[in-house]
């Protein structure tokens, strides 16, 4: 991965917000109770404050943890922190941000995701570069920044992350989270869900799908399972697809706006983006257009784009009016 000078994502320039961000708390199992998983500091120490049962403010973020992390950011803001060891600006970034988030006193929880071990982290906030921080709020990424930065410049950006993280009812403090004696183990997943889990933390996407599918077959009411197949698919999709691909594709969607093929390829990035009302109303503009085979295949698409985005949110509502109109 490249390594950029320190460049602010849109998201951070002034406007941190969670509009259209990706769920990413869909994208894998439910959680075991909000709290973060036990990790070695750098130097092989333990990290927080010795005897003293304080939780650990650095947390080394894995493929097997990621999903208690996700669920952390409904109570706590967590600061991932994408680095590698052949990028020559990580380890001061690293450092820089530990002694940010340790200033808080608990306010938020640093995550240290090493790529080169957990490549799926990188996948799973789509970064490009490294090191790369992007906050999560409510199982919602908000990127922050790429390249090298300094205590003062990631202090400014945690300061607007924890007035968006207020505005959303996000205040605690890593001390409100920590396990208490008599916490309930969190339910078993059915056995095909687990399947599907599994297979995904493997990066087999053609296996959840195959465990989901199965899971509807025994039982076609199955919202969880119609939901996950969706958010499969739509990852099984984007795997491949390069960042120079996804450019050529767009070009290609601008150029030809009836090929059927850029245009979901197109929306798909926009979703994974988290740019939702802009892939359903491209989709949405492309169905009026067209009739025939396509026109369905269009509206498949975008009623699987509804269950990975959510059938309860209102962009969705919103979206549905549009097809309406359009079918209508």
């Amino acid at each position: 991965m490249s390594s950029p000078g320190y460049r602010p994502t849109p998201a951070a320039a002034s406007q941190l917000n969670l509009r259209g961000a990706v769920d990413l708390s869909s994208l894998r199992r439910p959680p075991a109770p909000p709290a973060p998983p036990a990790s070695a500091s750098p130097d092989g120490g333990t990290p927080g404050e010795g005897g003293s049962g304080k939780a650990p403010l650095r947390v080394e973020a894995t493929e097997t943890n990621f999903q208690d992390l996700v669920q952390l950011s409904a109570q706590i803001p967590v600061l991932f922190l994408l680095w590698s060891r052949y990028a020559a600006e990580s380890p001061a970034v690293l450092e820089a941000s530990e002694r940010v988030v340790e200033s808080y006193g608990g306010r938020l929880v640093l995550a240290a995701a090493d790529v080169d071990a957990f490549p799926q982290l990188a996948q799973a906030f789509q970064v490009q570069a490294v090191p790369t921080a992007v906050a999560v709020i409510k199982g919602q990424p908000v990127p922050l920044f790429q390249g090298p930065a300094d205590d003062a410049q990631i202090r400014d950006l945690v300061e607007e992350l924890l007035k968006v993280a207020a505005a959303n009812g996000v205040t605690g403090s890593i001390g409100d989270s920590a396990p208490t004696e008599g916490t309930d183990e969190p339910e078993a997943l059915p056995p095909l869900h687990q399947a599907a889990i599994d297979a995904i933390e493997a990066g087999d996407y053609a296996g959840a799908a195959a465990a989901y599918k199965q899971a509807l077959l025994e039982q076609p009411a199955d919202a969880d399972a119609k939901a996950g197949l969706a958010q499969v698919d739509l990852m099984a999709r984007l795997e491949s697809l390069s960042a120079p691909d996804a450019e050529k594709l767009r070009d290609l969607a601008a150029q030809e706006p009836d090929n059927i093929e850029a245009q979901l390829g197109v929306a798909d990035l926009d979703v994974s983006g988290g740019h939702i009302e802009d892939a359903f109303n491209r989709i949405i503009t492309f169905i009026g257009r067209n009739f025939g085979s396509e026109r369905e295949a269009a509206r498949v698409r975008l009623l699987e784009l509804f269950e990975v985005v959510g059938t309860q949110d209102e962009r969705v509502a919103k979206a549905r009016q549009g097809l309406a109109r359009v079918l209508f």
